[in-house]
């Protein structure tokens, strides 16, 4: 078994250890679920790292063949994608189940439909979501990380206090890893109706370049009500989050580590990528007016991993999705404390991607970009006019610490678009443009 796993796991969309040899596969736990379902949980040793990854092993065969893009090998399958074994899960977490290590836990007062057949939602890369019905999404986190995990943490405390910029958390999978009670599984509210806000921006993205009108603001495909309006929302989630978890303030020193924290990655990045390098002063001299003007930040738990593609407006208003954090990065650091303006700067980032991005290859580029620049900078006001509205802090100082984490956002995306997409290495690069 072990290699059949071995040859099947680095073929994973979720596995994070691609382009590197394993060194060593082991099933640290392996539990029957039910007949013809397992749950495994693997350890994977990569150049003296160790990853773990969860598999839901289906062993009764797959005769109708339905399950052949799912095959691990002769007899087995990943039966996430068997609805007849995955109501399971379902189950399990609507009874309160311990099966083994498994515990199968559900919100106080809530009651699950366990008769709903499951679908798993396509495009994800670290996780994988199976959709019950039209009613519950279950996201299975493939690679493990010993803890709570933070999407689960904050929408619980949220739904406690009454939010409804959320989806409604329903139950969870867990189990103890490292000595600690650690996530396997959560079930939310399906969004079936909603629509996701980088598609909406999409739309009006393309509804400009194809229109007669030049203005931004005029087009048919009008965007700006409904960056306002997630302003508001972005503003009333940080208020709640501030409510329902500590806050604190970060003191001149750290401001200070934080900054060089900063150029420190700057330099990595420069290194990494050349073109970077003509840029990097426009960096430089934005981290030094964070040192030179603020003395202190106020922080809070926020999103994380804040754009355009975690959000989804319903008929009443913006739900925010993925409460997880930058993914790849340590437990500990997303669930630190940071300023909300890191989510602001996101979202003003997401603006800009949504704007340029399909000038990529696009044979009007030139004539089209300063529709783009246009279509950016005013969703980018208005939501920052709808955040201020909302309640959210938008002082003098605050300008400058989110020009700063803009470019911080914006340094990440170079190094990631020059690793992964390099026709869009333009997109970060022109954030530095002197004129933002």
């Amino acid at each position: 078994m072990t290699e059949l796993l071995t040859g099947w796991i680095t073929h994973q969309r979720w596995f994070a250890g691609k382009g590197r040899p394993i060194d060593e596969l082991v099933v640290d736990s392996d539990v029957e679920l039910t007949h013809g379902l397992r749950h495994l949980i693997i350890s994977v040793r990569q150049a003296g790292t160790r990853d773990r990854y969860q598999l839901l092993l289906g062993t009764g065969g797959d005769t109708s063949g339905r399950y052949s893009h799912a095959r691990i090998g002769d007899g087995c399958y990943d039966a996430a994608y068997d609805p007849d074994l995955t109501a399971t899960l379902l189950t399990g977490m609507a009874e309160g189940r311990d099966l083994g290590p498994l515990r199968f836990r559900h919100l106080e007062g809530v009651e699950i439909d366990t008769s709903l057949r499951s679908l798993v939602l396509g495009a994800e890369q670290s996780n994988t979501s199976l959709v019950y019905g039209e009613t519950y999404i279950c996201k299975m986190f493939r690679r493990l990380i010993p803890g709570l995990n933070p999407e689960l943490e904050i929408v619980t405390a949220l739904a406690r206090n009454g939010s409804h910029h959320i989806a409604q958390p329903y139950s969870w999978i867990e189990a103890e890893l490292d000595g600690e009670p650690t996530t396997l599984a959560m079930t939310q509210e399906f969004l079936a109706t909603a629509n996701d806000g980088w598609a909406l921006a999409l739309a009006s993205v393309r509804d400009l370049y194809a229109s007669l009108d030049p203005s931004a603001s005029d087009a048919g495909g009008d965007f700006s009500s409904e960056a306002y309006r997630l302003g508001v929302a972005t503003a009333e989630v940080h208020h709640e989050l501030a409510a329902a978890f500590p806050t604190d303030v970060m003191e001149t020193q750290e401001v200070k580590q934080m900054i060089e924290d900063h150029r420190r990655r700057l330099a990595g990045a420069v290194h990494e990528v050349p073109e970077l390098a003509e840029h990097a002063r426009v960096a430089q001299e934005a981290y030094q007016r964070v040192a030179d003007v603020i003395s202190e930040i106020p922080v809070q738990r926020v999103h994380g991993d804040y754009h355009l593609g975690q959000v989804m407006r319903t008929t009443g208003d913006w739900v925010v999705l993925d409460f997880e954090g930058e993914p790849g990065q340590p437990l500990a650091e997303r669930r630190a404390l940071s300023s909300p303006l890191r989510d602001v700067a996101g979202m003003l980032r997401s603006f800009d991607y949504a704007a340029r991005h399909l000038l990529a290859g696009h044979p009007d580029a030139e004539q089209l970009r300063p529709r783009a620049i246009e279509w950016a900078e005013l969703n980018r006001s208005s939501f920052l006019a709808g955040y201020s509205a909302g309640g959210g802090r938008l002082h003098a100082e605050d300008a400058v610490l989110l020009r700063a984490l803009e470019l911080v956002k914006a340094v990440y995306e170079v190094t990631y678009e020059a690793r992964n997409r390099p026709t869009w290495l333009p997109i970060p690069l022109a954030a530095f443009q002197m004129g933002r």
